[in-house]
């Protein structure tokens, strides 16, 4: 499920650094819209009550009906005296009802309101710790809608097929949410607020996912069908292709005319100057700009052999790192920018794939640290580490930094963010890795204490391999599935 591990990988980013999706459901209900010029019933005042001046008319207060002319009026009552000079004839400038909200699109008559949309907006920004302008946050609101809208079009396809998720599963897959963000439904809650989304958005999100997610299971999965004899073809060609090179490559692409290239080129070099200081993800500017079909997948064209790459791209990936970005990259009819997520070689043994046993020494730092405090700690446990002489050293030298000590034995080395990939390759056991981190979050370093080195040279096994292409084509159906509910729905915008 998408936005389940969404979230689990936020959480996981919280905690030691990456971007994850989700569980649950209610429906959503609009308060009725209320009558709001009703006449106060009336209340004799004490009989030693002070006089109050009467408010300013329109006129006076420089209001016309052309202009803003306040709407809710309350008349002829009076008011207890309550210490807060409240007049017994006072007018409301401007409507306020908190239970009010208006459309922003009707889909087959299910309203989406605009506080729907900023709430689903506000947690996706909180999530992912987005940095946008006006012009980025306009766009990821469209984006948000149309997301909203697809969801609306998922659970009314379900809902009709006689698919529906109860209450108390909705409750327990909110409960297993906040469990993710290490936190009780009721933190959880006090956090959505926090944000400015709410329970109530997050468990309409959960609900299209498990809805749709169990719609699939039971009128697509089982007219999905791959037989033996693809798998065996599957399987001869990557015998054919081992040790070749391949990438998983994200792409976004956008068009420019010869006239425009220039103008196009720079605000490119903008947007990936904007990834690398991470205001936003990659995959964010591929949902928003990209012009490529696989901008719905946040432009992730998979794992990719160069002979399958427009030129310019093999060659910009065949050099590239592991992280890292190239572009703008000229390509036939406009530019490209790509960001290499992984690479491997066809059933070879890759040494990122090691098991390893870690410990992780943590130091924080408390409130009002100075950045030269600050440095005088990160040069000491520098030190420290450097002296560290095996794993069993480790407890007594995060001790005597005031520090915390973590057990890891089943991470790989492709795990770790590349900068740290990179070294763990040329550490051997019982050293340890540079501190690295930052004063918010506490500076960390890694202690290698074993590694289970790879196997490869293996086939995939043929009836995971089974699976997994039968899941490609359930998504394919999907896909088209809601493309053809978006053609046949019936959405009017506000």
């Amino acid at each position: 499920m998408g936005f389940l591990n969404t979230m689990i990988s936020a959480t996981k980013a919280a905690t030691s650094g990456r971007a994850v999706a989700l569980l649950a459901a209610i429906s959503v209900t609009c308060t009725p819209v209320v009558g709001i010029a009703q006449k106060a019933p009336a209340a004799k005042a004490p009989a030693k009550a002070p006089a109050r001046k009467a408010p300013a008319t329109p006129a006076q207060a420089g209001t016309t009906a052309a202009t803003g002319t306040p709407d809710n009026t309350v008349s002829d009552a009076s008011v207890p005296d309550v210490g807060l000079n409240i007049p017994d004839n006072l007018q409301l400038y401007g409507k306020f009802d908190p239970n009010i909200r208006k459309p922003t699109a009707i889909v087959n008559e299910t309203v989406i309101t605009g506080t729907d949309v900023d709430q689903r907006l506000a947690l996706a920004v909180a999530i992912n710790g987005w940095k946008l302008n006006a012009e980025d946050t306009a766009r990821l609101r469209t984006q948000t809608l149309n997301q909203i809208i697809d969801e609306t079009l998922q659970i009314q396809e379900a809902k009709a097929a006689d698919v529906t998720i109860s209450p108390a599963e909705l409750t327990q897959s909110f409960t297993g949410v906040a469990k993710n963000f290490k936190m009780t439904p009721d933190k959880m809650r006090t956090y959505l607020r926090q944000v400015g989304s709410s329970e109530r958005s997050l468990r309409r999100q959960i609900e299209g996912e498990l809805a749709w997610q169990r719609y699939l299971r039971r009128k697509v999965e089982p007219t999905v069908n791959v037989s033996e004899e693809e798998v065996k073809g599957i399987l001869k060609r990557l015998q054919d292709s081992k040790g070749t090179e391949e990438y998983h490559v994200n792409e976004i692409y956008i068009s420019a005319a010869p006239d425009q290239a220039p103008q196009i080129a720079a605000s490119i070099q903008q947007m990936i100057g904007k990834i690398q200081k991470g205001e936003a993800p990659f995959g964010y500017f591929a949902r928003t700009f990209s012009e490529a079909t696989t901008k719905s997948v946040d432009g992730d064209l998979g794992w990719v052999r160069s002979s399958q790459l427009p030129d310019e791209l093999a060659r910009a990936a065949e050099t590239m790192q592991v992280g890292q970005i190239a572009g703008p990259i000229a390509v036939a009819g406009g530019f490209s920018v790509i960001y290499l997520v992984d690479k491997r070689q066809v059933l070879t043994a890759d040494p990122r794939d090691a098991r390893l046993a870690l410990k992780q020494i943590t130091v924080r730092f408390p409130a009002g640290t100075t950045q030269a405090q600050a440095t005088q700690r990160v040069s000491a446990f520098a030190d420290a580490t450097k002296s560290i002489q095996g794993c069993g050293d480790v407890a007594k030298v995060a001790a005597s930094l005031g520090g915390d000590v973590v057990d890891s034995d089943s991470a790989t080395i492709r795990d770790l963010p590349p900068a740290l990939q990179d070294i763990m390759l040329k550490l051997a056991v019982g050293q340890s890795t540079p501190p690295f981190g930052s004063a918010q979050d506490g500076v960390r370093a890694l202690v290698l204490c074993g590694k289970d080195e790879p196997r490869g040279g293996d086939l995939p096994d043929a009836s995971r391999l089974q699976g997994q292409m039968e899941q490609q084509r359930v998504n394919l159906r999907a896909q088209q599935l809601l493309r053809d509910l978006r053609r046949d729905a019936i959405v009017e915008y506000r």
